[in-house]
């Protein structure tokens, strides 16, 4: 879905009195109080747009508030209101009732089909703007034009790229414990905009996006046997990837897309191979009698992380691309797996087995500085969101007697706070978060 910017229109950055600091959020330390944001009623000039704009305002109030970072003030506090974008705020007005951030806006109607959106960000104590966008895109496009400014306030104020306006591609799960159905969906982040990718005839498992978000990778059971597929999102085609003989598993795409890791089992041994797309040649990276799996590469392609078993247990191991200077990262209690590279490539996520429990946790690529994010009787399979801030997983708790507990997808913040349910129509597990969308 394309929609326009205009950024002369309303882009602006003033710089603070020199006294006073610009308004930021430290995101890399611990939980600390949201901050107070004010989120008037949009302007506009008639009662469906404007019904439209209280729409936009909900989901870009939802996206900042789910982050933990910021607060949206109580609206009955609220004394200025607003007639026009030019009209500039009462600072003593905002600063009254705490805000410390103030978000105008207006939602204009262009014709039939579209839309004309606006905002403006600003900083209630230095009194200035912080920035200010408009986009016009078609009416059915409200949805994502929400999320995209939530993404320029969080950047704005936080000094990290946004996460909002991606998806989430997962495993549905459904039916008995004994014949459990298992296929792809997808779903905006907020979980809205769901639909299926597979009928379920087939069990479908470990989807992972492309970086260029147009396809994603997983392990399907059609045929019987276990094997790496490519599904193109768009036009729904799925192409086998590579010719191997027996059970292939694990994929996961390169940082230019050009190439999918996977793990080909084989003999009592499982390796990891790289097949490039384009020339449909696969290359062996591992070798050994030990089980290699889970690959993800670094942000730059340089490097691989997997885990393996060939000292006794299972570990976190980082190797060069072609698979020489293998060094094990791992030194903790348990048994680790599914290790997946942050994509600004300062850490490494994963999931850990110790003591009857589970344990989603990072570590530095070199495998100091381990934390546990997460801990239950089954938590797995992590993923990161574009900025490197937010994790999502799977989780089940232990059930009573012979029911079934329910696998729900929860995300938390790297500093290990804030963790929350993201909704599904059914059971969900086996999250992959896309890129920004372009």
């Amino acid at each position: 879905m394309n929609f326009r910017f205009s950024f002369s229109l309303l882009i602006a950055l003033f710089m603070a009195f020199s006294v006073q600091a610009e308004l930021a959020i430290d995101v890399s330390g611990a939980m600390r109080d949201p901050m107070p944001v004010a989120l008037p009623e949009m302007i506009h000039d008639g009662f469906f747009v404007g019904q439209q704009g209280k729409k936009i305002l909900e989901v870009i109030k939802a996206d900042l508030e789910r982050s933990g970072l910021f607060e949206i003030v109580d609206k009955d506090s609220y004394i200025q209101e607003f007639s026009s974008m030019s009209q500039e705020p009462e600072f003593l007005d905002w600063k009254a009732i705490k805000a410390q951030a103030l978000i105008q806006s207006q939602i204009e109607e262009v014709d039939a089909n579209n839309i004309k959106v606006s905002f403006r960000l600003w900083d209630v104590f230095a009194e200035n703007q912080m920035t200010g966008q408009s986009f016009t895109t078609t009416k059915d496009n409200w949805r994502r034009i929400a999320h995209v400014i939530a993404d320029a306030i969080y950047e704005r104020l936080t000094g990290e790229k946004g996460y909002f306006d991606t998806r989430i591609v997962y495993v549905s799960e459904s039916g008995p414990a004994t014949k459990r159905i298992k296929r792809l969906a997808i779903m905006d982040q907020d979980g809205e905009n769901h639909k299926f990718l597979t009928n379920g005839a087939a069990m479908a498992l470990t989807p992972r996006f492309s970086p260029n978000l147009q396809k994603i990778t997983y392990m399907s059971y059609a045929g019987n046997t276990p094997r790496v597929y490519i599904l193109d999102i768009e036009s729904g085609d799925q192409m086998l990837l590579g010719n191997f003989p027996g059970m292939t598993f694990a994929p996961r795409f390169s940082p230019d897309s050009s190439k999918v890791l996977l793990s080909y089992a084989s003999g009592g041994k499982t390796n990891i191979y790289e097949m490039d797309l384009k020339t449909r040649k696969s290359r062996q990276i591992t070798y050994g009698r030990a089980i290699d799996t889970s690959p993800s590469y670094s942000p730059d392609g340089s490097q691989i992380v997997f885990n393996s078993d060939r000292g006794g247990n299972q570990q976190l191991y980082v190797m060069d691309a072609d698979g020489s200077n293998v060094r094990r990262i791992s030194f903790g209690n348990g048994r680790y797996a599914t290790p997946v590279w942050s994509p600004r490539g300062d850490y490494i996520a994963f999931t850990k087995m110790a003591g009857g429990q589970f344990y989603v946790g990072v570590m530095y690529p070199d495998g100091t500085g381990e934390r546990v994010l997460a801990s239950g009787y089954l938590v797995e399979g992590p993923t990161w969101s574009p900025n490197g801030r937010v994790l999502m997983y799977f989780r089940q708790d232990k059930g009573k007697g012979r029911s079934t507990p329910p696998v729900k997808l929860y995300s938390i913040d790297l500093t290990g706070y804030n963790e929350r349910q993201i909704i599904t129509p059914a059971d969900g597990s086996d999250p992959a978060w896309s890129p920004l969308l372009p």
